[in-house]
This record gives structure tokens, C-alpha cells and sequence, in this order.
């Protein structure tokens, strides 16, 4: 069984796993169930801190494993749905188990925003540069997405925000 390549994201020089790639490579497996139980709700007195358990079983075997989702650990525009990321994370994780990959799953990732001002932005592209994978991922998912991309602006952290909101409109496609 093999991840097919376009669930593989390449961030600064690193490869990481999309759900997406390890349910398909679960299927391959012959899932036959993902169950998630809701262990913490984030309240104040917690740290706004979900946690999720998830348990992938084929006929053979039973995986489960633990995710988490904060304020923290996600980027703004997730935040309103920290149970739902603690999910996704939990899923991931039992599933990566199940199908023997190693490598961390793209939602796992804590994405910062990327709030700066366009002279602060020139400045850290100056220094800071996106990679050649990051660029060749962007360009992967403009052109599934008929979408435009200014190059100029990007830094490491710019193009890898970029690259998650351009997989969160692929999912939708």
C-alpha cells in the first residue's frame, strides 16, 4: 500500500501526511471503523484545551491514540473549532499507528498567523525566504485550484499559512 503523492505536503525542506492521504491509505487497509470520544472540553479553567481519543479498527487490529487542540496550537481561524481539530488530530495520530507511517500528519502542525506589515513582511522575506518545496507545493495547489499566487511577498512562514488555507479549499472540492 502506498500514500499516494498528492497527500504529501512539503513544508521547509519536510514532508508531512494530509488526514486525508492516511483515512484513503487506512481504506486500503480495510478500515472498518473510526470511533472518537470527547475526553476534555475546553473551558478557561483548562486552557481551552480539547482533547479528543480515537480508536481506527480494521478486522485484525484496534489502534487508538490521543489528540489536542488549543488557542495555542492552532492558528486564528480554527480556534472556534478546537473540538473538531482535537478530532482530526486524534484520527490522525491512530491512524498514522494503523498504516505504519511515520511521518507527522499535516494537521498535527501548529500554524501561526502570519500578522505583520507589508515593510516587516519584505524585510523577513529578504532573510527568510520560502523554500523550493514549499514554493513547488503552493504552485501544486494553485493549479488545482485555478488559483493566482504573488510570489514576491512570501516568507517560510507566509507560504506555509498559505499552504493550509489552499488545502483547506481543496478539502472542500
Amino acid at each position: 500500500m502506498n500514500i499516494n503523492e498528492k497527500f504529501i505536503i512539503n513544508l521547509q525542506g519536510k514532508s508531512y501526511v494530509t488526514y486525508e492521504g492516511l483515512l484513503d491509505l487506512g481504506h486500503q487497509m480495510n478500515l472498518k471503523s473510526i470511533e472518537v470520544e470527547l475526553i476534555q472540553i475546553p473551558t478557561e479553567e483548562n486552557g481551552m484545551i480539547a482533547i479528543c481519543k480515537a480508536t481506527a479498527t480494521t478486522d485484525n487490529e484496534t489502534f487508538t491514540d490521543l489528540g489536542d487542540a488549543s488557542p495555542r496550537s492552532v492558528n486564528s481561524r480554527i480556534v472556534p473549532h478546537l473540538i473538531r481539530m482535537a478530532s482530526t488530530r486524534a484520527k490522525a495520530r491512530a491512524l498514522r499507528d494503523l498504516t505504519n507511517v511515520g511521518m507527522t500528519a499535516f494537521e498535527e502542525l501548529s500554524i501561526d498567523d502570519d500578522n505583520v506589515s507589508e515593510e516587516e513582511t519584505y524585510m523577513t522575506n529578504v532573510d527568510n525566504p520560502p523554500t523550493k518545496r514549499q514554493l513547488e507545493t503552493i504552485k501544486k495547489l494553485a493549479d488545482e485550484l485555478n488559483a493566482t499566487v504573488n510570489y514576491n511577498k512570501l516568507t517560510k512562514k507566509s507560504a506555509g499559512t498559505l499552504i493550509s488555507k489552499m488545502l483547506e479549499e481543496v478539502k472542500k472540492t
